[in-house]
């Protein structure tokens, strides 16, 4: 497998830390049942913020209005949709099938396009990968999910610039890693999250959400990955959410 298609693929694996600490298309194990998840609770609005509102502030704000307490004590999340992926200075996309089960921290993650086939499963004690030598950067420290540990002992959480109208803030662990996240200042949503790791520069830009379950998705998103030959794109185009759904038993199993 090429260089190209190599750094394509650590672009798509970045959805796993998007969406995990809580699917999938082709062979993949599916949720027991059928019927998707709908929208039965309404996320209450977030606290609102100002100018002058702290980092903690912005930070409790933006976990409100994903969710609060139900995102935090999600289940698992499901979520299966298309992906096209652009190379740098390339209008050409890269089309794909994406599905993606993450259950605390067990995650499985498969991948389809004409160019290549990818699955990645990390069974809470050991990871396999269809590719070997390629990893997901570790859930649990980076991405999405962070904003639930904002308040935990190690955790700090500092003020970044404003990124146009967005609000900006920090949130960094004891072993230095970081997620900064920018919010839309009306309703607190996270609309960007930026995240280094391992040499690359990972980011995530939201641009449509629904509500399930009381719980915020992001349904359309683009994924940016910097590397030193440039810089890679993926449209994200979630099709289908399930959350809290039974699992069967061999969803994670590593064979």
């Amino acid at each position: 497998m090429n260089k190209l298609t190599l750094s394509l693929l650590l672009l798509v694996f970045s959805t796993a830390t998007a969406f995990a600490q809580t699917a999938t298309t082709g062979t993949a194990p599916a949720a027991n049942g059928n019927s998707p998840s709908s929208a039965s609770a309404a996320i209450p609005p977030a606290p609102a913020i100002n100018a002058n509102s702290t980092p903690v502030e912005l930070a409790r704000a933006a976990l409100a209005a994903q969710g609060g307490d139900r995102f935090k004590n999600l289940k698992n999340i499901w979520i299966t949709g298309d992906v096209n992926l652009y190379a740098p200075n390339s209008s050409f996309p890269q089309p794909g099938k994406f599905s993606l089960v993450t259950a605390g921290a067990k995650m499985r993650l498969d991948v389809e396009s004409p160019a290549f086939k990818f699955k990645q499963i990390f069974d809470g004690q050991q990871s396999y990968s269809s590719m070997p030598g390629v990893q997901t950067p570790p859930a649990d420290k980076f991405g999405l999910f962070v904003l639930t540990k904002y308040d935990q002992p190690g955790y700090t959480v500092t003020a970044l610039a404003n990124e146009k109208k967005l609000r900006g803030f920090r949130i960094a662990d004891a072993d230095g890693n970081t997620t900064d996240f920018y919010i839309d200042p009306i309703n607190a949503r996270v609309i960007k999250y930026v995240s280094p790791y391992m040499g690359y520069t990972f980011g995530t830009e939201n641009s449509k959400f629904k509500e399930i379950e009381g719980v915020l998705i992001p349904f359309n998103f683009t994924q940016r990955l910097e590397m030193a030959m440039g810089a890679f794109f993926a449209d994200y185009k979630v099709k289908e959410a399930k959350l809290n759904q039974p699992l069967n038993d061999d969803v994670f199993v590593i064979q």
